[in-house]
């Protein structure tokens, strides 16, 4: 009788046998051209530095730190500063941040813990990755002509009846901060919804299941059990969506209203570091370019700083979780 190579003894046996000299050479190629690719990444990561820090050194050298601290953006005069930008940038992204990581997250909940039959959750899940497929520039146009004229009466009212507040200090007569946000919003929720789904799939149904021997209602499970075991997928998600809000150009250009002011106001124009370089390149000088390289260094900076941050920040949070010290 002859046997069968696809039976038990014959699987593990192929399973237990050494490495062949083959296996090694893959594993040894695989290894160099995963190190080439790591070295790339980094002199990739290092010439865009060297490039963006050489055209702007000139304007680091006669501005240093009051670029960062002042106001003032006159070419004429050649005085630059960026402190209002800087703000605008910071104070969207946290906005859509907040805005568009509780949607994303709820999606992903929504999505991933059956809430919906299989057939109709992957519609819902093709519709919401469709949103990170639409151009930037017509969420831009979507919002001057959508999302503008919906929130004038709101705000307006809010500006109204509640003006004392900071936050509601300003009408909203056209482009400003809360349309920019609304839309910034929806542009990072496919991705915070994407990855927060994935991390809360790669849970064990198991950690469900014992949580519903341990007595747990459906909501205790997903928000005491499957989302804090989720958490480092989730936050790596919310990492990435602000890093999206930081670098986001065109449709922040075109409703945020481009305007040095440091408000609190959410009607109030404001002005991204991403904005301003293209809002201002096209006509730029050669004195204007070193102040808009120092700006393109800037923002490559805080995105720098507010990854290593979320990495530091995700391995406290994991560590907290499993227990460790």
């Amino acid at each position: 009788m002859a046997s069968n190579p696809f039976s038990a003894a014959a699987v593990a046996g192929a399973i237990t046998q050494p490495p062949t000299g083959r296996d090694y050479l893959v594993d040894r190629s695989f290894r160099s051209l995963a190190l080439v690719g790591a070295v790339l990444i980094i002199a990739l990561m290092a010439y865009i530095l060297y490039e963006i820090g050489g055209q702007a050194w000139p304007a680091i050298s006669k501005y240093h730190i009051d670029f960062l601290t002042t106001s003032a953006w006159n070419v004429q005069d050649g005085v630059f500063g960026i402190l209002p930008v800087i703000w605008g940038t910071l104070y969207s992204s946290l906005l859509a941040l907040l805005i568009g990581g509780f949607f994303g997250l709820t999606v992903a909940i929504f999505l991933s813990q059956d809430f919906l039959p299989p057939r109709l959750a992957f519609v819902f899940r093709t519709i919401i990755e469709m949103l990170a497929a639409i151009p930037s520039v017509v969420f831009g146009l979507w919002g001057i002509f959508v999302v503008i004229p919906a929130i004038r009466p709101v705000a307006n009212w809010l500006h109204e009846s509640f003006g004392w507040i900071p936050f509601f200090s300003t009408s909203l007569s056209g482009p400003g901060l809360a349309p920019a946000t609304i839309v910034l919003a929806i542009m990072i929720l496919p991705t915070v919804a994407a990855i927060s789904q994935d991390a809360l799939n790669l849970v064990p149904y198991r950690t469900k299941e014992a949580a519903y021997g341990m007595g747990a209602t459906r909501w205790e499970a997903i928000l005491k059990v499957m989302v804090p075991t989720a958490a480092g997928g989730i936050f790596s998600a919310m990492v990435l969506g602000f890093g999206r809000a930081l670098g986001e150009t065109m449709a922040l250009a075109m409703l945020i209203g481009n305007s040095n002011t440091i408000s609190l106001s959410l009607f109030s124009p404001a002005k991204t570091l991403a904005s301003l370089l293209a809002s201002n390149f096209p006509e730029a000088g050669p004195i204007e370019v070193e102040a808009l390289m120092y700006a393109a260094l800037v923002l490559l900076l805080i995105t720098l700083i507010v990854n290593i941050a979320g990495i530091g920040i995700l391995q406290v949070t994991q560590r907290r979780i499993s227990g460790k010290s």
